[in-house]
Protein backbone atom coordinates (compact mmCIF):
# COMPACT_ATOMS: atom_id res chain seq x y z
CA UNK A 1 0.00 0.00 0.00
CA UNK A 2 2.67 2.45 0.74
CA UNK A 3 4.93 1.62 -2.47
CA UNK A 4 1.45 1.77 -4.24
CA UNK A 5 1.15 5.45 -2.30
CA UNK A 6 4.47 7.18 -3.28
CA UNK A 7 4.74 5.47 -6.71
CA UNK A 8 1.65 7.58 -7.62
CA UNK A 9 3.44 10.49 -6.78
CA UNK A 10 5.48 10.44 -9.84
CA UNK A 11 5.66 12.70 -12.26
CA UNK A 12 8.07 13.30 -15.00
CA UNK A 13 9.59 16.11 -13.13
CA UNK A 14 10.21 14.43 -10.07
CA UNK A 15 11.39 11.12 -11.51
CA UNK A 16 14.18 13.44 -12.96
CA UNK A 17 14.91 15.46 -9.72
CA UNK A 18 15.32 12.55 -7.99
CA UNK A 19 17.67 10.49 -10.12
CA UNK A 20 19.71 13.49 -10.35
CA UNK A 21 19.80 13.89 -6.90
CA UNK A 22 20.68 9.91 -7.02
CA UNK A 23 23.35 10.25 -9.48
CA UNK A 24 24.72 13.29 -7.29
CA UNK A 25 25.21 11.26 -4.01
CA UNK A 26 26.41 9.03 -6.21
CA UNK A 27 29.56 10.54 -8.75
CA UNK A 28 30.51 13.42 -6.02
CA UNK A 29 31.52 10.81 -3.43
CA UNK A 30 33.39 8.86 -5.96
CA UNK A 31 35.19 11.60 -7.06
CA UNK A 32 36.08 12.89 -4.04
CA UNK A 33 37.43 9.28 -2.95
CA UNK A 34 38.53 7.83 -6.48
CA UNK A 35 40.33 10.42 -7.97
CA UNK A 36 43.72 12.42 -7.30
CA UNK A 37 43.86 16.03 -6.14
CA UNK A 38 45.78 16.72 -9.78
CA UNK A 39 42.74 14.95 -11.68
CA UNK A 40 40.67 17.61 -13.18
CA UNK A 41 37.33 15.59 -11.79
CA UNK A 42 38.77 15.67 -8.56
CA UNK A 43 36.17 17.25 -6.06
CA UNK A 44 37.66 18.78 -3.01
CA UNK A 45 36.22 17.63 0.35
CA UNK A 46 35.49 21.28 1.42
CA UNK A 47 33.92 21.59 -1.49
CA UNK A 48 31.69 18.55 -1.04
CA UNK A 49 30.90 19.53 2.79
CA UNK A 50 29.80 22.74 1.28
CA UNK A 51 27.27 21.38 -1.25
CA UNK A 52 26.38 19.01 1.42
CA UNK A 53 24.94 21.84 4.11
CA UNK A 54 23.49 23.28 0.86
CA UNK A 55 21.45 20.25 0.17
CA UNK A 56 20.65 20.46 4.26
CA UNK A 57 19.31 23.58 3.22
CA UNK A 58 17.32 22.54 0.19
CA UNK A 59 15.67 19.39 2.45
CA UNK A 60 15.05 22.59 5.08
CA UNK A 61 13.12 24.86 2.19
CA UNK A 62 11.13 21.75 0.84
CA UNK A 63 10.03 21.25 4.62
CA UNK A 64 8.73 24.93 4.47
CA UNK A 65 7.29 24.64 1.53
CA UNK A 66 4.90 22.01 1.90
CA UNK A 67 3.23 23.62 4.73
CA UNK A 68 3.59 27.21 2.56
CA UNK A 69 2.93 26.30 -0.81
CA UNK A 70 0.46 23.63 -0.34
CA UNK A 71 -1.16 24.26 2.96
CA UNK A 72 -0.60 28.07 3.50
CA UNK A 73 0.89 28.38 6.99
CA UNK A 74 3.80 30.94 5.90
CA UNK A 75 6.36 29.28 9.06
CA UNK A 76 8.50 32.02 10.38
CA UNK A 77 9.79 29.04 12.76
CA UNK A 78 11.12 26.41 10.37
CA UNK A 79 14.68 27.16 11.93
CA UNK A 80 13.46 25.84 15.51
CA UNK A 81 12.51 22.39 13.86
CA UNK A 82 16.11 22.33 12.37
CA UNK A 83 17.89 23.31 15.13
CA UNK A 84 16.33 20.58 17.34
CA UNK A 85 17.17 18.37 15.55
CA UNK A 86 20.82 19.38 14.73
CA UNK A 87 20.64 19.48 19.02
CA UNK A 88 19.91 15.99 18.75
CA UNK A 89 22.17 14.92 16.13
CA UNK A 90 24.81 16.94 18.53
CA UNK A 91 24.39 15.49 21.71
CA UNK A 92 24.99 12.23 20.54
CA UNK A 93 28.07 13.48 18.94
CA UNK A 94 29.15 15.33 22.05
CA UNK A 95 29.01 11.82 23.94
CA UNK A 96 30.86 10.03 21.82
CA UNK A 97 33.94 12.44 22.78
CA UNK A 98 34.18 10.74 25.94
CA UNK A 99 37.31 10.74 28.03
CA UNK A 100 39.06 12.78 24.66
CA UNK A 101 37.83 16.30 25.59
CA UNK A 102 39.74 18.32 27.22
CA UNK A 103 39.13 17.71 30.67
CA UNK A 104 38.92 14.06 30.52
CA UNK A 105 35.50 13.17 31.78
CA UNK A 106 34.29 9.79 30.38
CA UNK A 107 30.58 11.21 30.93
CA UNK A 108 29.76 14.99 30.97
CA UNK A 109 30.85 17.27 28.25
CA UNK A 110 33.12 19.61 28.66
CA UNK A 111 31.04 22.48 28.74
CA UNK A 112 29.12 20.48 32.04
CA UNK A 113 33.07 20.12 33.78
CA UNK A 114 34.05 23.79 32.84
CA UNK A 115 30.49 25.06 34.63
CA UNK A 116 30.99 22.60 37.74
CA UNK A 117 28.26 20.36 36.84
CA UNK A 118 28.00 17.19 39.15
CA UNK A 119 25.87 14.84 37.20
CA UNK A 120 24.50 14.44 33.38
CA UNK A 121 21.12 16.15 33.45
CA UNK A 122 18.22 13.83 32.60
CA UNK A 123 17.46 15.20 29.27
CA UNK A 124 20.78 13.42 27.88
CA UNK A 125 20.16 9.84 28.88
CA UNK A 126 20.10 7.66 25.88
CA UNK A 127 21.97 9.90 23.67
CA UNK A 128 25.38 7.72 23.89
CA UNK A 129 23.38 5.17 21.33
CA UNK A 130 22.61 6.23 17.79
CA UNK A 131 19.36 4.89 17.57
CA UNK A 132 18.36 7.07 19.68
CA UNK A 133 19.20 10.23 18.99
CA UNK A 134 17.97 9.48 15.11
CA UNK A 135 14.45 8.91 16.78
CA UNK A 136 14.56 11.70 18.69
CA UNK A 137 15.74 13.95 15.65
CA UNK A 138 12.20 13.00 14.62
CA UNK A 139 9.96 13.26 17.82
CA UNK A 140 11.44 16.41 19.42
CA UNK A 141 10.84 18.85 16.55
CA UNK A 142 7.06 16.61 15.77
CA UNK A 143 6.36 16.40 19.55
CA UNK A 144 6.85 20.79 19.54
CA UNK A 145 4.75 21.24 16.22
CA UNK A 146 2.31 18.85 17.16
CA UNK A 147 1.98 20.70 20.32
CA UNK A 148 1.83 24.19 18.91
CA UNK A 149 -0.10 23.38 16.03
CA UNK A 150 -2.82 21.34 18.00
CA UNK A 151 -3.33 24.98 19.79
CA UNK A 152 -2.86 27.26 17.08
CA UNK A 153 -4.82 25.52 14.68
CA UNK A 154 -7.81 24.97 16.90
CA UNK A 155 -7.78 28.54 18.13
CA UNK A 156 -8.34 29.04 14.44
CA UNK A 157 -4.88 31.03 14.22
CA UNK A 158 -4.49 31.72 10.90
CA UNK A 159 -2.27 34.90 8.08
CA UNK A 160 0.34 37.29 10.03
CA UNK A 161 -0.91 35.82 13.29
CA UNK A 162 0.06 32.28 12.42
CA UNK A 163 3.26 33.80 11.69
CA UNK A 164 4.23 36.25 14.51
CA UNK A 165 3.43 33.76 16.85
CA UNK A 166 5.85 30.63 14.82
CA UNK A 167 8.86 33.69 15.06
CA UNK A 168 8.07 34.09 18.83
CA UNK A 169 8.19 30.49 19.74
CA UNK A 170 11.85 30.22 17.64
CA UNK A 171 12.81 33.36 19.27
CA UNK A 172 11.78 32.20 23.06
CA UNK A 173 13.61 28.58 22.13
CA UNK A 174 16.71 31.12 21.47
CA UNK A 175 16.90 32.69 24.65
CA UNK A 176 16.46 29.52 26.38
CA UNK A 177 19.19 27.80 24.48
CA UNK A 178 21.46 30.80 25.20
CA UNK A 179 21.54 30.04 28.80
CA UNK A 180 24.24 27.89 30.29
CA UNK A 181 21.60 26.40 33.07
CA UNK A 182 19.78 24.61 30.03
CA UNK A 183 22.69 22.42 29.72
CA UNK A 184 22.83 23.18 26.08
CA UNK A 185 26.18 24.55 25.99
CA UNK A 186 25.17 27.83 26.28
CA UNK A 187 26.10 30.35 24.36
CA UNK A 188 28.71 28.25 22.15
CA UNK A 189 26.48 25.16 21.85
CA UNK A 190 28.18 21.89 20.90
CA UNK A 191 31.34 21.11 19.15
CA UNK A 192 34.48 19.60 18.67
CA UNK A 193 32.91 16.63 17.19
CA UNK A 194 35.06 12.96 16.97
CA UNK A 195 33.18 10.04 15.45
CA UNK A 196 29.77 9.35 13.98
CA UNK A 197 28.89 6.38 14.86
CA UNK A 198 32.51 4.98 15.39
CA UNK A 199 33.90 6.68 12.21
CA UNK A 200 36.50 9.89 12.32
CA UNK A 201 33.77 12.72 11.13
CA UNK A 202 36.68 14.73 10.23
CA UNK A 203 37.89 11.77 7.20
CA UNK A 204 36.99 12.22 3.73
CA UNK A 205 35.47 8.94 3.80
CA UNK A 206 32.91 9.50 6.61
CA UNK A 207 32.52 13.45 4.62
CA UNK A 208 31.65 11.15 2.00
CA UNK A 209 29.41 9.10 3.26
CA UNK A 210 27.33 12.05 5.34
CA UNK A 211 27.15 13.54 1.54
CA UNK A 212 25.53 10.41 0.08
CA UNK A 213 23.09 10.58 2.96
CA UNK A 214 22.13 14.19 2.72
CA UNK A 215 21.62 13.63 -1.02
CA UNK A 216 19.27 10.25 -0.24
CA UNK A 217 17.38 11.79 2.41
CA UNK A 218 16.53 15.00 0.20
CA UNK A 219 15.22 12.85 -2.75
CA UNK A 220 13.20 10.39 -0.79
CA UNK A 221 11.98 13.29 1.57
CA UNK A 222 10.79 15.04 -2.18
CA UNK A 223 9.00 11.89 -2.87
CA UNK A 224 7.25 11.82 0.20
CA UNK A 225 6.46 15.24 -0.30
CA UNK A 226 4.96 14.57 -4.18
CA UNK A 227 3.09 11.55 -2.91
CA UNK A 228 1.30 13.98 -0.18
CA UNK A 229 0.38 16.91 -2.43
CA UNK A 230 -0.36 14.19 -5.26
CA UNK A 231 -3.04 12.64 -3.18
CA UNK A 232 -6.34 13.04 -2.02
CA UNK A 233 -5.30 14.69 1.29
CA UNK A 234 -3.25 16.94 -0.95
CA UNK A 235 -5.75 18.06 -3.26
CA UNK A 236 -7.90 19.11 0.31
CA UNK A 237 -4.63 20.63 1.37
CA UNK A 238 -4.99 23.11 -1.63
CA UNK A 239 -8.62 23.70 -0.91
CA UNK A 240 -7.55 24.74 2.72
CA UNK A 241 -4.48 27.14 1.15
CA UNK A 242 -7.42 28.46 -1.24
CA UNK A 243 -10.85 28.76 0.53
CA UNK A 244 -10.31 27.75 4.03
CA UNK A 245 -13.90 28.27 4.84
CA UNK A 246 -15.37 26.85 2.01
CA UNK A 247 -13.46 23.79 3.01
CA UNK A 248 -14.51 23.74 6.19
CA UNK A 249 -17.97 24.12 5.32
CA UNK A 250 -17.78 21.04 3.13
CA UNK A 251 -17.40 18.94 6.14
CA UNK A 252 -13.30 18.92 6.51
CA UNK A 253 -11.40 19.14 10.02
CA UNK A 254 -9.63 21.57 8.52
CA UNK A 255 -7.27 21.34 11.47
CA UNK A 256 -6.29 17.79 11.55
CA UNK A 257 -4.99 18.18 7.45
CA UNK A 258 -3.05 21.82 9.24
CA UNK A 259 -1.56 19.31 11.83
CA UNK A 260 -0.86 16.23 10.18
CA UNK A 261 1.19 18.42 7.75
CA UNK A 262 2.61 20.50 10.45
CA UNK A 263 4.29 17.54 11.95
CA UNK A 264 5.64 15.92 9.00
CA UNK A 265 7.38 19.19 7.84
CA UNK A 266 8.92 19.82 10.77
CA UNK A 267 10.28 16.49 11.60
CA UNK A 268 11.73 16.87 7.44
CA UNK A 269 13.28 20.00 9.15
CA UNK A 270 14.70 18.30 12.03
CA UNK A 271 16.03 15.51 10.02
CA UNK A 272 18.05 18.30 7.56
CA UNK A 273 19.58 19.81 10.90
CA UNK A 274 21.12 16.30 11.89
CA UNK A 275 22.32 15.83 8.56
CA UNK A 276 23.68 19.28 9.11
CA UNK A 277 25.54 19.40 12.36
CA UNK A 278 28.23 16.64 11.73
CA UNK A 279 29.08 18.48 8.74
CA UNK A 280 29.43 21.86 9.57
CA UNK A 281 31.10 20.20 12.73
CA UNK A 282 29.18 22.86 15.66
CA UNK A 283 25.52 23.69 16.42
CA UNK A 284 24.79 26.79 18.89
CA UNK A 285 21.68 29.18 19.71
CA UNK A 286 22.40 31.38 16.25
CA UNK A 287 20.45 28.48 14.70
CA UNK A 288 17.36 29.44 16.39
CA UNK A 289 17.69 32.93 15.23
CA UNK A 290 14.64 34.32 13.10
CA UNK A 291 16.37 35.52 10.62
CA UNK A 292 17.59 32.38 9.72
CA UNK A 293 13.57 30.96 9.57
CA UNK A 294 12.60 34.36 7.50
CA UNK A 295 16.20 33.20 5.00
CA UNK A 296 14.33 29.85 4.40
CA UNK A 297 11.22 31.85 3.41
CA UNK A 298 13.21 33.75 0.87
CA UNK A 299 14.67 30.57 -0.70
CA UNK A 300 11.59 28.94 -0.98
CA UNK A 301 9.93 32.00 -2.92
CA UNK A 302 12.92 32.32 -5.07
CA UNK A 303 13.24 28.74 -6.37
CA UNK A 304 9.31 28.87 -6.85
CA UNK A 305 6.69 28.31 -3.45
CA UNK A 306 3.80 25.04 -4.21
CA UNK A 307 6.58 23.47 -6.75
CA UNK A 308 8.67 21.34 -4.91
CA UNK A 309 11.70 21.45 -6.85
CA UNK A 310 11.84 24.95 -6.49
CA UNK A 311 12.23 25.43 -3.28
CA UNK A 312 15.33 22.56 -3.82
CA UNK A 313 16.76 25.15 -6.70
CA UNK A 314 16.29 28.05 -4.47
CA UNK A 315 18.08 27.40 -1.60
CA UNK A 316 20.94 25.79 -3.60
CA UNK A 317 21.22 28.68 -5.50
CA UNK A 318 20.65 31.64 -2.82
CA UNK A 319 23.24 29.91 -0.74
CA UNK A 320 25.75 29.92 -3.47
CA UNK A 321 25.28 33.35 -3.70
CA UNK A 322 25.77 33.83 -0.30
CA UNK A 323 29.08 32.10 -0.41
CA UNK A 324 30.17 34.15 -3.23
CA UNK A 325 29.07 37.74 -2.45
CA UNK A 326 30.22 37.15 1.43
CA UNK A 327 33.70 36.37 -0.08
CA UNK A 328 33.31 39.72 -1.95
CA UNK A 329 31.45 42.15 -0.31
CA UNK A 330 30.88 40.76 3.13
CA UNK A 331 28.77 44.02 4.11
CA UNK A 332 26.59 44.86 1.84
CA UNK A 333 25.07 40.32 2.09
CA UNK A 334 22.12 41.61 3.79
CA UNK A 335 20.87 44.82 1.60
CA UNK A 336 21.42 42.09 -1.38
CA UNK A 337 19.16 39.50 0.18
CA UNK A 338 16.78 41.67 1.11
CA UNK A 339 16.40 43.54 -2.79
CA UNK A 340 16.61 39.91 -4.13
CA UNK A 341 13.08 39.28 -2.09
CA UNK A 342 11.55 42.49 -3.26
CA UNK A 343 12.68 41.89 -6.62
CA UNK A 344 11.50 38.80 -6.84
CA UNK A 345 8.13 39.40 -5.39
CA UNK A 346 8.05 42.56 -7.93
CA UNK A 347 9.26 40.58 -10.46
CA UNK A 348 9.09 36.67 -10.29
CA UNK A 349 5.82 36.47 -7.73
CA UNK A 350 5.83 32.95 -9.15
CA UNK A 351 9.61 31.76 -8.70
CA UNK A 352 12.43 30.40 -10.76
CA UNK A 353 10.69 27.36 -11.29
CA UNK A 354 7.36 28.82 -10.82
CA UNK A 355 7.60 31.43 -13.92
CA UNK A 356 9.49 28.78 -16.22
CA UNK A 357 6.42 26.47 -16.14
CA UNK A 358 4.30 29.32 -16.64
CA UNK A 359 6.00 30.05 -19.87
CA UNK A 360 6.56 26.92 -21.08
CA UNK A 361 2.73 26.36 -20.28
CA UNK A 362 1.54 29.58 -22.20
CA UNK A 363 3.65 27.84 -25.48
CA UNK A 364 2.21 24.99 -25.31
CA UNK A 365 -1.55 26.71 -25.32
CA UNK A 366 0.28 29.10 -27.97
CA UNK A 367 0.80 26.30 -30.01
CA UNK A 368 -1.85 24.16 -29.90
CA UNK A 369 -4.43 27.10 -30.76
CA UNK A 370 -1.86 28.19 -33.94
CA UNK A 371 -3.48 27.75 -37.43
CA UNK A 372 -1.99 24.57 -39.63
CA UNK A 373 0.73 25.70 -41.53
CA UNK A 374 0.65 26.63 -44.98
CA UNK A 375 0.55 23.91 -47.93
CA UNK A 376 3.70 23.47 -49.84
CA UNK A 377 1.73 24.85 -52.95
CA UNK A 378 1.98 27.91 -51.27
CA UNK A 379 -1.53 28.42 -50.84
CA UNK A 380 -2.66 30.27 -47.73
CA UNK A 381 -4.40 28.54 -44.94
CA UNK A 382 -8.48 28.74 -45.56
CA UNK A 383 -8.97 31.80 -42.45
CA UNK A 384 -6.59 33.51 -43.97
CA UNK A 385 -8.05 33.43 -47.63
CA UNK A 386 -11.57 34.18 -45.97
CA UNK A 387 -9.99 37.65 -44.94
Amino acid sequence: MITAFLLRSLDRKIVIAIGLLLLVAVLVPVLNLMTGPTNPLHVPTYIMSLFGKYLTYALLALALDLVWGFCGILSLGHGAFFALGGYAMGMYLMRQIGTRGSYGDPILPDFMVFLNWKDLPWFWYGFNHFWFAALMVLVVPGLLAFVFGWFAFRSRVNGVYLSIITQAMTYALLLAFFRNDMGFGGNNGLTDFKDIIGFNVQADGTRAVLFAATAIFLALSLLLASAIVRSKFGKVLVGVRDAESRTRFLGYRVEHFKLFTFVVSAMMAGIAGALYVPQVGIINPGEFAPANSIEVVIWTAVGGRATLIGPIIGAILVNGGKTIFTGLFPEFWLFALGGLFVAVTLFLPKGVVGTIAQYLGKRKVVSKAAPPAAAEDGIEPKIQAAE
